[in-house]
């Protein structure tokens, strides 16, 4: 089922963020498997304040993966609450960092609609609530964009082992890919630092923990310098 839209939709989301200044925040996103949870905990040890993404207390996740057309909706419904309540805290802190956030949020949502595992319907009543959140959050300071290929994306989720996730096709992961690399070629609305993870293991690897985290300490530093 395709979508109406005759503008482009992330870039219609996006424009809904207040423009009036940033949050001071740091946002990591990416697709499942990317490692998002372990830099922002790696960040929190540096002192920010961390912010999860609402995956461990998620009572819908597990049965979505099972039976994405009877609950995409409420799933996509449950993570807009969680984030939308998450990001006005996070917004009142200084130094917070974020696993994920609302403002991707819509990116799961797209897909699952052009697949028609959500109706047209559900979408147009989630995209009316995504807006009206929007309207009320500001772009954070940093957007730290982990890319990485569908192969290595894959073989990480297959190592951590969750059960739901190993039920999940190639063809549902590739699609992921491709819709986070054509949100984030639209993504405007704050400064962004793109890092590549196919070759780093900054979990494991003292070097590779070094390199990241130096490339956004020079791309605050910038930012800072920039003021």
């Amino acid at each position: 089922m395709s979508l109406n839209t005759k503008n482009n939709l992330y870039r219609e989301i996006l424009d809904r963020i207040d423009r009036g200044g940033n949050w001071e925040m740091i946002v990591v996103d990416g697709v499942v498997g990317v490692g998002k949870s372990t830099l922002m905990n790696i960040l929190a040890e540096r002192g920010l304040i961390a912010y999860e993404e609402p995956v461990v207390d998620n009572p819908i996740l597990e049965k979505f993966y099972y039976d994405r057309n009877r609950y995409s909706f409420p799933l996509q419904v449950f993570f807009l609450n969680k984030r939308f309540k998450q990001i006005k805290e996070a917004g009142l802190v200084e130094n917070s960092v974020m696993d994920r956030s609302i403002y991707g949020d819509v990116i799961f949502a797209k897909m699952l609609c052009e697949k028609g595992e959500m109706t047209v319907e559900e979408f147009e009543l989630y995209k009316e609530l995504l807006e009206n959140m929007l309207e009320h959050v500001k772009a954070p300071k940093l957007m730290v964009y982990l890319e990485i290929s569908v192969d290595e994306a894959m073989k990480r989720i297959q190592k951590r082992g969750r059960d739901y996730e190993q039920v999940v096709e190639r063809e549902y992961w590739e699609k992921l890919n491709n819709e986070y690399r054509e949100y984030f070629e639209n993504y405007n609305v704050s400064p962004i630092l793109r890092i590549n993870v196919d070759e780093l293991d900054f979990e494991n690897v003292p070097e590779d923990r070094e390199y990241v985290l130096n490339l956004i300490d020079e791309k605050l530093s910038e930012l800072e310098n920039n003021k």
